[in-house]
């Protein structure tokens, strides 16, 4: 197969969909990998290591969207990038559909056969392409947050950590998986208070069992939300709910009660954000006041450590690649239900439930369209 890594174009985006080593793989079962020039920059990987590695650079993105049967990215495609996808053709990337109505309709336009990262599943109903990432943007929450909780940034001028005699910063994350546990993990270690709320008294043992008494849990009713969120120096959203967008569990409402300077770090903003003012920042304008708290919704935090996002994001996508281009997206899919749960889009089709059911769109089974 034919396969094309193009370089990001999201604002401060500098992972790439493919290293030198997963090129290298994919040229040994026999397939030939087209890396546009300059992709592997921001990872401190030049062209002549891609061309050692056995691709073929090139010179811009128009010709290897052409020219490639599957395209591995990082970020969804940007409405110039949809645009130049065409009909049977391969999109392994993160895509982020239920909040983003825009995209969806130019992938369903293309006619292409978009396979989401964040959806694939394994054996215990994980999702083993996101956990990465999750695994990246949990500990940044809290470096973003103890940075933006300074006084200079808008914050309280709280130091996390305290001091002899100063009780330190509390934290509050809701939704203890993989990004909240992550995120507690840091917290704690930074010698934060720290509490997690979650829906799983399961979770919530598990954590307990894993962190003991320095780390306190609640169930995540209403109440507790409350009672965590207002007496909180950062909250940390962190919930998910696979390829639906995120539940609003921080109202406008509760912001008024909420200390000023307070910082909210937005984790869910790929899936439209769990607290009800949040909206995509970026790199270059990562925060904003409401009411007096700091909003930090950088739709894309791993992307300001790339190399270690990039190196942590293809050791992981590797496998999956190999069985789309071994076997072409119909057997792979046929072979593999949990890559199936990755298809979002395909032949101008919605193809996944809670993309469907978030965009209002009708959902095809995508069983029919495999037999055929």
């Amino acid at each position: 197969m034919l396969i094309g890594v193009p370089k990001e174009i999201k604002n401060h985006e500098y992972r790439v969909g493919l290293t030198p080593a997963s090129v290298r793989e994919l040229s040994a079962h026999g397939h030939k990998i087209m890396i546009e020039t300059g992709a592997g920059a921001g990872i401190g990987m030049d062209d002549a290591a891609y061309q050692r590695a056995g691709a073929e650079i090139m010179a811009d993105a128009a010709g290897l969207f052409a020219a490639a049967e599957m395209i591995v990215k990082v970020k969804e495609p940007q409405p110039a990038e949809c645009r130049m996808l065409r009909p049977g053709q391969i999109l392994f990337t993160y895509l982020h559909l239920a909040p983003d109505p825009e995209q969806a309709k130019l992938l369903m336009d293309s006619g292409c056969i978009a396979i989401a990262y964040e959806t694939v599943t394994d054996e215990r109903g994980r999702l083993p392409l996101l956990a990465p990432m999750s695994e990246v943007a949990g500990r940044m929450a809290v470096q973003v947050g103890a940075v933006s909780l300074q006084k200079a940034n808008g914050g309280f001028g709280v130091l996390l950590a305290g001091v002899p005699g100063v009780p330190p910063g509390r934290v509050a994350v809701l939704g203890g998986g993989v990004v909240g546990t992550n995120a507690a993990r840091i917290a704690l270690g930074m010698g934060a208070d720290v509490t997690i709320l979650d829906k799983s008294i399961g979770r919530l043992a598990q954590l307990d069992d894993l962190y003991g008494p320095h780390l306190k849990t609640a169930f995540a009713t209403t109440e507790a939300i409350e009672e965590a969120v207002f007496h909180a120096d950062l909250i940390i959203g962190a919930v998910l709910v696979p390829g639906a967008s995120a539940p609003k569990l921080v109202t406008r409402a509760m912001l008024g009660q909420m200390r000023r300077g307070a910082v909210l770090v937005d984790v869910a903003i790929d899936q439209g954000g769990c607290f009800e003012t949040s909206r995509p920042t970026t790199h270059d304008d990562p925060t904003y006041i409401v009411e007096g708290v700091v909003h930090y919704c950088v739709a894309n935090m791993p992307g300001a450590v790339p190399r270690t996002s990039t190196f942590a994001l293809a050791q992981a996508t590797l496998p999956y690649a190999l069985k789309l281009a071994d076997h072409g997206w119909k057997a792979a899919l046929r072979a593999d239900p949990h890559l199936l749960a990755g298809l979002n889009v395909a032949e101008g089709r919605i193809m996944h439930p809670a993309v469907a059911a978030a965009l209002g769109e009708t959902l095809h089974d995508p069983g029919r369209m495999l037999a055929a």
